[in-house]
């Protein structure tokens, strides 16, 4: 043991493959083998990126030789081993053998060498930085778990553990001891199994400066929309305080949606928005034994976009310059520090490909449409949708991860959110449906990746769904995903343009609202012939007649409320009207561009006026025949509609202007004169 230790002694003139620590400033995207391909990719970042004004914060890796040091010096190396060929596949002996092997770990001192380095580098790191801990002197760090193969081109990320606000030499060592733990929980061991890892692959941590994203905000961006591969966009998630509770779907988060080349070109591009309610955030705790806790996000910020304007803006220029700079579609996470206000990119890893990214890389124009049989099926449950497929099957509610035993492939899995953990049992599933949760949390990003429609942020799954019971999940309707009661028929359709020769007329499309639109970006069409401005406003904008925006406070009460749902945060009501309409049109402008989008104002029939909240108080009067009353252009100059028409042309105005697209062509029906 005397000259194991004496061999790995530490000297800074080690050649770089010997050495337990190696900073940021000393490693790039080509040391995975000796970083793991989290602490590569920032310091790739931390030494190329900085002259674009991408800021990571700095810190050093625990390499995977140290890593494989303290499993020899500990005398561990075949134990682990020994433990891990009882593993047979099922979830009793996954649970078994991945508690043998953390207990085994959790008894294993570091080598005494090792440990005083990892202190040394700690404290060199709090020498460039001090401290902005209020109950501590010491500097706040995150060690993080960092494998060779966690973010290759087979990632899976967030699986490994990442130990937020950590402070002072002891706690380093015991997070740093937490995340080589994590190598062997059942979700890895599992994952690794499946891809034909080796269970015993070495693995780095590293430990990095804290961003204060508990005193601001922290989300993820991707350079990509895997739903549908339409590369020209940045898809956005956010939410108040630390990350890693925001990334798992823990607390909500809003999402917005920003066009690649319109930013580019300078223009404010952000053409989607889903400001949700954010009751909760994780925040430092600095109680004994505590490192994190939730606390309740104060009243009149609950509605707050978690960024503003500007910062959406500069995490899309982030991605897109960390996704030239890597030459692929990135996964990237960041931290708001509320302390100095600057944007943090703490993490880059390359997307991993769905189906339909293959597909738009490979110019394979077939699409499968999945089509209901069954005419308004009794919906039960709704929430935001990933992948595009239709499925029956039987409902298995897993109120937590101690009951995963019981679940069975093939079934539909209804939890309140999956975690890491879940992982086990997540590929086994026919579909995933979450009380909780964005398009891009951890159970949206699993199904993603693996094609598993999923239904999340319903907010009452695992209240209104039973064990046993059957029912039919819809991810074929847009961005909305729908529960419908028991089996309800539907079949597919294979569409192909592949062989398509395009004829001399232009083969335009009609577009009824933005909601999926980015999955058309394939099809050969010359643009869109008609987009239809009213279903916007039924569905886009709550089924709120646009003239109660323009009066707000001075509607009914009932009207007033249900404007407050949506925009608490706007001082000016009929603003939120504008840019809702600017995005909805932006998103379908950027679909096609540069080919031309003909956007018609609204032609609702006063039939369906009478239908929206609010209508009763901007009456037309009597109008026996809806399709020939008071339309089209003679609507926008009657005064019960002429000031919400001038906020239709702000909305139009916008997205030609501010975001850029000047395909968008508007289009006033039946002029008489």
């Amino acid at each position: 043991m005397k000259k194991e230790v004496q061999r790995y002694m530490t000297t800074q003139s080690r050649r770089k493959e010997e050495r337990f620590i190696l900073w940021f400033s000393e490693i790039g995207k080509d040391d995975v083998a000796l970083v793991g391909g989290k602490n590569a990719s920032l310091g790739e970042m931390y030494n190329n990126l900085a002259k674009f004004g991408i800021k990571v914060p700095n810190g050093f890796a625990i390499t995977t030789t140290a890593y494989s040091y303290f499993i020899r010096a500990g005398g561990i190396q075949d134990s682990l081993a020994e433990i891990l060929v009882d593993f047979d596949g099922d979830i009793s002996s996954l649970t078994r053998v991945s508690e043998a092997c953390r207990r085994l770990i959790s008894k294993t001192p570091w080598p005494q060498d090792l440990e005083d380095e990892i202190g040394e580098a700690y404290r060199t790191l709090e020498t460039q930085f001090g401290s902005r801990r209020e109950h501590s002197h010491r500097l706040d760090v995150i060690p993080r778990s960092s494998t060779i193969s966690e973010d290759g081109d087979d990632p899976f990320p967030g699986q490994l553990e990442s130990i937020e606000n950590t402070c002072g030499e002891e706690e380093v060592f015991a997070g740093a001891r937490q995340c080589v733990s994590s190598n062997f929980t059942p979700q890895i061991i599992s994952y690794r199994k499946r891809h034909g890892y080796s269970l015993l692959e070495p693995m780095s941590v590293g430990v990095q400066k804290m961003a204060r994203s508990d005193k601001g905000s922290a989300g993820m961006a991707f350079s990509v929309d895997t739903d549908t591969g339409f590369e020209d966009v940045v898809i956005i998630n956010a939410g108040f305080g630390l990350g890693k509770p925001i990334m798992e779907g823990l607390v909500n988060s809003d999402e917005y949606v920003v066009s690649k080349s319109m930013l580019k070109r300078g223009f404010r591009a952000i053409i989607g928005r889903t400001v949700v309610l954010k009751e909760t955030k994780c925040v430092y705790a600095f109680a004994e034994g505590r490192t994190t806790q939730y606390v309740p996000v104060p009243k009149h910020e609950q509605l707050k976009p978690a960024l503003t304007n500007d910062e959406i803006l500069e995490v899309a220029r982030c991605a897109i310059c960390i996704e030239e700079h890597y030459g692929k579609p990135m996964d990237i996470e960041f931290a708001k520090d509320g302390l100095d206000g600057n944007l943090y990119i703490v993490q880059a890893r390359p997307v991993k490909e769905t189906e339909a990214m293959k597909k738009a890389k490979a110019q394979d124009l077939q699409f499968d449409q999945y089509i209901l049989d069954e005419k308004n099926p009794q919906k039960i449950l709704r929430g935001e949708r990933v992948c595009d497929q239709i499925v029956t099957g039987r409902v298995h509610v897993i109120p937590s991860v101690e009951q995963m035993e019981e679940f069975r492939e093939g079934e539909i899995l209804v939890t309140e959110m999956t975690k890491p953990t879940w992982e086990p049992i997540m590929h086994k599933a026919k579909a995933i449906i979450t009380d909780g949760g964005a398009r891009k949390c951890h159970a949206g990003i699993i199904a993603s990746n693996d094609g598993i429609p999923c239904i999340v942020g319903t907010g009452s799954a695992t209240r209104i769904l039973q064990d046993g019971q059957i029912v039919t999940v819809d991810c074929s309707q847009g961005e909305t995903g729908f529960v419908y009661e028991g089996g309800v028929p539907f079949h597919t359709e294979r569409v192909s343009f592949n062989d398509f020769e395009e004829p001399e007329t232009n083969l335009m499309l009609f577009v009824d609202k933005p909601e999926g639109i980015f999955g058309k970006f394939r099809i050969p069409a010359r643009g869109v012939g008609l987009a239809r401005t009213e279903f916007m406003i039924t569905e886009g904008l709550h089924k709120i007649h646009p003239m109660a925006w323009v009066k707000y406070p001075d509607v009914p009460q009932q009207v007033k409320e249900a404007i407050d749902r949506y925009a608490s945060h706007y001082e000016d009501k009929s603003r939120y009207f504008v840019d809702r309409l600017a995005e909805a049109w932006g998103r379908i402008g950027a679909t096609f561009y540069p080919r031309p989008v003909i956007m018609r104002f609204s032609d609702f029939k006063s039939d369906e006026y009478d239908d929206l909240i609010g209508a009763r108080e901007f009456d037309m009067g009597s109008q026996p025949n809806p399709m020939s009353g008071i339309r089209w252009a003679v609507l926008y100059l009657h005064p019960n509609y002429a000031p919400a028409f001038r906020l239709e042309c702000s909305a139009v105005k916008k997205a030609r202007e501010e975001f850029g697209f000047t395909n968008i062509v508007p289009m006033i029906p039946c002029c008489r004169t």
